[in-house]
C-alpha cells in the first residue's frame, strides 16, 4: 500500500530509513522549506548525518523502541506515534509527550522498513482520525472521548468555569470564556463548528445534520 497511497511518503533508501523518515517528517510538521528536497531524496544526507551524531542513536542493529526512546527524549516537541499497519488500532509506539506537532510513521515489519504518513486519514481510508485518542469516525461532531472537549472539539479539553458562556449562533454555552474563544476559532471544515452543530431552540435538541425534525430522532 505504501506503493499506491499519496498519504504516504514511501522511503525507497536501503539504509538509514528511520533518521530519513523522522527527518522528512520533522520538515514536514515544521514547514521547512527542504520538504520536498527531503522526500525526493536530496539534501537529506548531511541532515540525516546531523541527526544521528546529536541524537548518538546507533543503528547497526536497526531500530526499534530502544531508539524510539531515545528520539522522544531529544525532540520532546514532536508526539511521535509508529504504526505496523493500515488501522487506527494499528500502533507500534507512541510517545507520550503532549504536543501539537504529531510525526506519523510506518514500519514495514517484512523488509524492516521505516515510511512517513503524511495523512492518517487517506493512510486508514477513514473520512476523520482524532488526533488526541487515535480514533476515527464519520464525522468529528459526533465523536465523544475524555482528550477532547466536547463543546469546542479542541484536545486537551478546556477547564471548567464557574459561569457558562452561551453562543447566540448555535444556541449552546460553552465551559469558560478561553473554549467560547476556540469555538470561534474552529476552521476544520467550510462550515464553522455553530453550523455544525447546534442546539434547537424548540426542542432543545443537539442537531449535528441539516434534516432536523423536533421530537424525532
Amino acid at each position: 500500500m505504501a506503493h499506491l497511497k499519496k498519504s504516504i511518503v514511501e522511503l525507497k533508501a536501503g539504509r538509514n530509513c528511520f533518521p530519513q523518515s523522522f527527518v522528512i517528517a520533522s520538515a514536514n510538521v515544521g514547514d521547512n522549506p527542504n520538504y520536498h528536497a527531503f522526500w525526493k531524496g536530496q539534501k537529506i544526507r548531511h541532515a540525516v548525518q546531523t541527526l544521528l551524531e546529536m541524537t548518538g542513536i546507533d543503528l547497526s542493529n536497526g531500530a526499534g523502541i530502544a531508539e524510539l526512546l531515545h528520539l522522544k527524549e531529544h525532540f520532546w516537541e514532536y508526539k511521535i506515534f509508529v504504526y505496523h499497519g493500515l488501522s487506527c488500532e494499528d500502533i507500534m509506539f507512541e510517545g507520550q509527550v503532549d504536543s501539537s506537532k504529531r510525526i506519523n510513521l510506518l514500519y514495514e515489519d517484512v523488509e524492516r522498513h521505516y515510511h512517513l504518513i503524511t495523512n492518517p486519514t487517506g493512510t486508514m481510508a477513514r473520512k476523520y482520525v482524532f488526533k488526541a485518542c487515535n480514533k476515527a469516525c464519520r464525522r468529528d461532531v459526533t465523536h465523544v472521548c475524555d482528550q477532547t472537549c466536547k463543546d469546542c472539539l479542541v484536545s486537551p479539553p478546556c477547564a471548567f468555569s464557574h459561569v457558562c458562556f452561551p453562543c447566540a449562533q448555535c444556541n449552546r454555552h460553552f465551559r469558560s470564556r478561553t473554549c467560547f474563544a476556540k469555538l470561534k476559532q474552529s476552521t476544520a471544515t467550510n462550515k464553522s463548528l455553530c453550523e455544525r452543530k447546534r442546539c434547537c431552540a424548540t426542542c432543545g435538541w443537539v442537531v449535528t445534520n441539516e434534516k432536523h425534525e423536533c421530537n424525532k430522532r
